[in-house]
């Protein structure tokens, strides 16, 4: 597994992280037991998998906590999140899933802890009534580092981590990760939060790499067929079967999902790439994707040039479990 510093935290993790929300959720979602998601823990830690990343709200930390009791916990960095309330983020709210996550986790820290799914609007009062709280529970040593993530669905432009990521506290980073979208579709990051998470050493997880759209032909083809209808890429490329399918030869990728791991892996300013599976085969394969050389610098070119322009495809999120 190939590793990279992440930010400026001090943590060297392995550029494949394993997400534990999304469709899959371990397998869970699918009917899969929580004995076989333990073990496909196990197996992604012997694979060189090292960050593992997961919330209350995906209803996986239980299962996290159980694989963690088999492991050393100097061996793994477990990322988790907190989620707003009914009624919004509150302080409150905030530090009762903190403290839910370290027992049901079974950790004494937590490594990076993550303010989830920030819309732009509910950042004034993350920042002014829930950090302040989060900074003095750092303090006790419940977490190391403090993250927040993005709504991708609900903020497709990427308003609130252009804002977020500038904020600095003592003349740092008020946040020392960032969890985002970007894949091939959806190119914002390289204008909105690359050139913020690189200048201020904010580590960088992404997300929605390929979420479905493309390991999916059935997904993949009517939403080139809508962009192709209302004028934002060319109409030939509605016409055809299988649109992307440019970049899958000898010298390139092996199939869609290959290519678009590949491709966020080498955007610069990428560190971790995250991605979530089901199954063993799966996970070797994703794995085997993110360590790969970069596409070649024609298709990544013809990717920029075709669809750079775009925001929020691709950006389905799964049901709650």
């Amino acid at each position: 597994m190939q590793q990279v510093e992440l930010g400026r935290t001090g943590l060297r993790v392995g550029v494949a992280g394993l997400g534990c929300g999304g469709f899959s959720r371990l397998g869970l979602s699918q009917g899969g037991s929580e004995a076989a998601a333990v073990a496909l823990i196990r197996t992604a830690i012997d694979l060189g998998v090292t960050l593992i990343d997961t919330a209350a709200i995906y209803g996986t930390e239980p299962v996290v906590g159980r694989a963690l009791a088999e492991l050393r916990r100097e061996d793994v960095v477990i990322a988790t999140k907190a989620s707003a309330g009914p009624e919004g983020f509150s302080a409150e709210t905030v530090l009762a899933s903190l403290e839910n996550s370290l027992r049901v986790l079974g950790t004494d820290h937590i490594d990076m802890f993550q303010v989830h799914a920030v819309a732009p609007a509910q950042y004034d009062t993350v920042r002014d009534r829930v950090v302040p709280a989060l900074l003095r529970a750092r303090e006790q040593g419940k977490f190391r580092f403090l993250g927040i993530t993005e709504t991708s669905p609900r903020d497709p432009e990427q308003h609130m981590l252009h804002r977020a990521l500038a904020e600095t506290i003592d003349g740092k980073p008020l946040w020392q990760t960032a969890m985002f979208a970007f894949h091939m579709l959806h190119q914002a990051a390289r204008a909105q939060v690359f050139p913020l998470t690189r200048a201020h050493g904010i580590g960088s997880l992404l997300m929605f790499v390929v979420r479905g759209i493309f390991a999916s032909p059935a997904r993949l083809a009517p939403a080139i067929a809508d962009l192709a209808s209302r004028g934002l890429i060319p109409a030939e490329l509605g016409t055809r079967e299988n649109a992307l399918d440019f970049l899958i030869h000898a010298a390139g990728a092996d199939s869609l999902t290959d290519a678009a791991y590949r491709y966020a892996r080498h955007e610069p300013g990428a560190e971790v790439i995250l991605f979530g599976t089901g199954s063993a085969a799966h996970l070797r394969a994703n794995i085997a994707s993110i360590n790969a050389p970069p596409l070649p610098a024609a298709d990544r070119a013809l990717l920029a040039r075709l669809f750079s322009h775009l925001r929020g495809v691709g950006l389905k999120a799964p049901p709650a479990p």
